[in-house]
């Protein structure tokens, strides 16, 4: 496969935008579409050009889709407006999103009729880590592709794990969610006991961090729980969309997930309690406010 060079990118949010940039940043030509026309402009200010979807599809050996859920991947690429149209005989078609199997399914039949090769890229990581260049992707498609791939991922990621020819890195990113979220309310039930048994804030804290339960995402969580900083890096709504998606995975494997089915009604709580578009790690007010506590700060 020659080398792809051109790169267009569909979907410019809060991860897409910082990939796209880092990319535009490196000297690649990248050619940016998104619906609200305030993130274009920030892309524009980052060395992204700005064109309508079709045409970026159209200009680019690589097309990397960065969307919501599954009704905007099928939205954006299948059918007869879709960007699949578009897009070159012999291209690279990477979506990033975090949708369920199904709908991938749906889009690698269609990316097979028409000669584009598709591969399955969610990303892993937040918004704060995408600026920085330090989010990780799983791969699943044509190998061949991924390879050819591989140098233009290093400009946005840390780290490529190609897993199969399949669906399996939509599978990967549901089962390492269904950790991130299970890890949230872990966290917030210790807390919440430690500080009912008169541990001061910040020193539970530390004693977190050098624990043997101090994984990556915690430790990178301790810096906004000790500011009491929730502003969203991941949305509470983000991760309920996730859970809806392991759920209905699970089902469909006959994968029993009661952790999940916890989280996810812990989540739709703190929907109600108007947690919606904090960073889910607010979980730990939530359970600081049924075990009646009150803002250490």
């Amino acid at each position: 496969m020659t080398k792809a060079r051109s790169v267009g990118w569909v979907g410019l949010g809060k991860l897409g935008l910082p990939m796209a940039a880092r990319l535009a940043s490196s000297g690649r030509t990248v050619t940016g579409y998104d619906r609200d026309h305030g993130r274009i402009a920030l892309a524009s200010e980052r060395g992204v050009t700005p064109a309508p979807a079709a045409e970026a599809a159209a200009a680019s050996d690589i097309v990397f889709t960065s969307l919501p859920d599954d009704k905007a991947l099928r939205a954006a690429l299948l059918g007869e407006k879709g960007l699949l149209v578009a897009m070159r005989f012999g291209a690279v078609l990477a979506e990033t999103s975090t949708v369920s199997p199904e709908a991938s399914a749906e889009v690698a039949e269609a990316c097979e009729v028409r000669g584009v090769a598709y591969l399955r890229l969610p990303i892993s990581g937040s918004s704060v880590l995408a600026e920085s260049g330090m989010v990780t992707c799983f791969a699943s498609g044509p190998r061949a592709a991924f390879d050819s791939l591989v140098p233009v991922l290093q400009g946005f990621t840390r780290a490529q794990t190609y897993l199969g020819d399949g669906e399996e890195a939509r599978y990967a990113k549901l089962a390492i969610n269904l950790m991130i979220s299970v890890s949230a309310g872990m966290m917030a039930e210790c807390l919440s006991l430690a500080r009912k048994g008169n541990i001061a804030w910040s020193d539970i804290l530390n004693a977190i961090g050098d624990s043997a339960a101090a994984s990556p995402l915690v430790k990178y969580k301790l810096g906004p729980l000790a500011a009491r900083d929730f502003s969203p890096a991941f949305t509470c709504r983000q991760l309920i969309k996730d859970l809806d998606l392991i759920l209905d995975a699970a089902g469909r494997q006959n994968v029993p997930v009661p952790l999940a089915a916890v989280m996810r009604q812990t989540y739709a709580a703190m929907m109600a309690e108007g947690e919606a578009e904090n960073d889910f790690f607010a979980v730990v007010r939530h359970m600081e406010r049924l075990s009646g506590l009150s803002d250490p700060g």
